[in-house]
């Protein structure tokens, strides 16, 4: 299990950690998303021992993180912006990687070689961006790690190589026990491969639950109530509505029975429960219309 407790990083004064508190479950996958600067990324630097905290704490597996050789040689982590040396083939970036990693397995690695079809001999800075992403897949699955830490990181495959490299990491998560966790603005993806998530804002994580509890505790509802009632009942615990014609979209923190049963009482033409997409839940937990596309006029 990966556990942050209450953890706060400052640069020049600035909070950009302000007691971000998080659990991902031992063998579950876990989406972390936000808006840009909420903290994501400084977040996965604590937890693959980059940065050390100035409070709270980070631990995987019951142990502390930072300074501890032994627990970082089970993390396999890719973040955003993958380093390699200028000069350095596959090959020589291999050779490196097995040296920091006891468990690294070339029975793997040459499996992998048929997967991504990418010569070892080529100098890595040669290769695109895409097949530079598929080198760092090729390399931190070969480490065959117990915790895998993903930033962005399908930024730049193609849908193939996409489909390939999630089919390997949920391979490893149901036959080995994986424990996953990704940071991406690619909430549609997410959503087809989590099943935990969590919303950072602002240096804070404001709310983590399966991916099912989220989806289960709001909703969107089309209603279309009868003639006299054009505006929504003040009553309703609505957290945004839109209108087109007769057609009210309406947006409620609550499970689709209790929903359906409150609009029930103003005897609506028409009352369709739908759920909503992560992305769409994202935008609501982080303050509804405030987060909506603004229209400029000039």
């Amino acid at each position: 299990m990966i556990e942050v407790r209450e953890l706060v990083k400052k640069f020049d004064g600035v909070r950009a950690l302000d007691g971000a508190t998080l659990s991902v479950p031992a063998g579950s996958v876990y989406g972390l998303v936000g808006p840009n600067g909420a903290g994501k990324s400084t977040l996965i630097r604590h937890l693959t021992g980059i940065y050390r905290q100035d409070g709270g704490s980070v631990t995987i597996g019951g142990k502390p993180v930072w300074e501890n050789a032994a627990l970082k040689a089970r993390i396999a982590a890719i973040p955003d912006d993958w380093y390699y040396f200028l000069q350095s083939s596959v090959r020589d970036m291999m050779r490196f990687y097995r040296g920091f990693y006891p468990t690294f397995s070339m029975e793997r690695y040459n499996a992998l070689k048929e997967v991504f079809q990418i010569d070892e001999r080529r100098t890595i800075r040669r290769l695109s961006k895409g097949m530079q992403k598929q080198v760092a897949f090729w390399l931190a699955l070969s480490c065959m790690p117990d915790y895998l830490i993903l930033d962005e990181p399908v930024d730049g495959l193609d849908p193939v190589m996409r489909r390939q490299v999630w089919s390997l990491v949920l391979g490893d998560v149901a036959q080995r026990g994986v424990t996953v966790l990704i940071s991406s603005h690619n909430l549609r993806e997410l959503e087809d491969v989590c099943d935990h998530v969590g919303i950072m804002d602002r240096g804070r994580v404001l709310l983590e639950r399966s991916l099912a509890q989220l989806q289960d505790n709001m909703i969107k509802l089309q209603v279309v109530f009868p003639e006299g009632i054009t505006e929504v009942p003040a009553d309703l615990p609505v957290l945004h509505a839109s209108r087109v014609g007769r057609v009210h979209t309406l947006i409620m923190r609550m499970g689709a029975e209790e929903a359906t049963a409150r609009v029930a009482a103003y005897h609506p033409l028409l009352a369709d429960a739908l759920p909503l997409t992560l992305e769409e839940i994202f935008i609501y937990e982080l303050g509804g219309v405030d987060y909506a596309v603004k229209d400029i006029v000039l």
